[in-house]
């Protein structure tokens, strides 16, 4: 098992980022490796990036935290000093002052200034957390990604954003107020409490850095994205939508049509399926001049 994994661990330092992504998504969900996944994700941005380097990086982390642990010491009592030595000693925390600064969704980048938003400070909280054996899992909780340490006596909701607080019930539904609004009183805790799967978390890093890249026009950036968010939820509507409007952006006026066809097929009752109707005429005009 081991030698063959050893050779295995060769094979895969000959592919190419988009290769390796390709593997990685393919697998099952417990298989992928999320650090390493999401350092792909930051190796579009810097393509010399050393993904082995950033996972020592994690090693050590956890390394420094179990140094501070006695053997019998509880879960709860690893987040504690989990949460002194990440947020106190280190200096992790969210960047508040430049919420959409690109580098907040790359882990290299989380890991080098201390600095991130609330899904890559989770992401390299978990991360350091599983090296520590503690069962910790990803919430996509609406407006602000959380982690749930999952113990006999309930879960416990931390917050890696604001230095691993845990938050009470009636914390969580503050925040869904302001979500929401009134709305939230419908919603059910449980079911948003849910874990987020690794697939999942991926994909809604991608989709931050998707929101930044057309928010500054970057639309070859933004292609790159939506093709990785398509590899991990071919169905997703939205993200085909996106990709075809990014593509009526950059003049691919077939790719566009098709894309926004497949849209309109999966949600032909979308709340802007009228606009998206008119694109598709326009770009039906563009495409007859091409030929």
């Amino acid at each position: 098992m081991n030698a063959h994994h050893s050779g295995r661990g060769k094979a895969v330092d000959m592919l190419n980022p988009g290769e390796r992504w390709q593997q990685l998504v393919a697998m099952p969900d417990e298989a992928l490796d999320l650090a390493e996944a999401a350092l792909i994700i930051a190796q579009q941005e810097y393509p010399h990036l050393n993904i082995a380097g950033y996972m020592k990086r994690l090693d050590e982390l956890a390394d420094a935290v179990r140094a501070r642990v006695t053997l019998d010491t509880t879960p709860e009592h690893i987040v504690v000093t989990m949460n002194h030595y990440f947020f106190k000693e280190q200096g992790f925390a969210g960047n508040s002052e430049n919420y959409h600064d690109p580098r907040n969704s790359f882990l290299n980048e989380v890991l080098d200034r201390k600095l991130g938003i609330p899904i890559t400070l989770s992401i390299v909280y978990m991360e350091v957390g599983r090296r520590l054996d503690l069962p910790l899992e990803g919430i996509a909780f609406p407006g602000h990604f959380l982690v749930k340490l999952s113990l006999k006596g309930g879960n416990v909701i931390l917050d890696p954003y604001l230095g691993g607080i845990s938050l009470s019930e009636e914390d969580l539904h503050e925040r869904l107020k302001q979500v929401y609004s009134e709305a939230h009183m419908e919603m059910s805790l449980d079911r948003l409490l849910d874990s987020a799967n690794k697939k999942e978390i991926l994909a809604r890093v991608l989709r931050n850095l998707k929101a930044i890249y057309l928010r500054t026009d970057e639309f070859d950036k933004a292609l790159l994205v939506v093709e990785r968010i398509l590899s991990v939820v071919p169905d997703s509507a939205e993200d085909l939508r996106d990709r075809g409007l990014i593509y009526q952006r950059l003049e691919c006026v077939h790719a566009a049509l098709e894309d926004l066809r497949s849209y309109l097929d999966l949600e032909p009752g979308a709340t802007d399926a009228v606009d998206i109707r008119a694109r598709i005429i326009e770009l039906q005009g563009q495409a007859s001049t091409l030929h």
